[in-house]
């Protein structure tokens, strides 16, 4: 099952990050003010980051279950 594999749920985990950091981002953009002007460009920066290394999980995942199979 893909719940047991580990690198499923590296995966899974990685986007969980990254929503959660959308998240941030866009609550302060939407609030605007100081934490948006302070916290803006780096959190987008994290969420690049983060859906990279996501992105590189999914697909290595895809790659080692096609390759190997179960």
């Amino acid at each position: 099952m893909l719940r047991d594999d580990p690198l499923f749920l590296l995966a899974a985990g990685a986007s969980l990050v990254v929503l959660v950091i959308l998240m941030i981002g866009i609550g302060g953009f939407a609030r605007g003010g100081e934490f948006n002007r302070k916290h803006a460009n780096r959190l987008m920066r994290y969420r690049i980051y983060a859906q990279f290394v996501a992105v590189a999980l999914i697909v290595g995942f895809v790659y080692i279950r096609h390759t190997w199979g179960n």
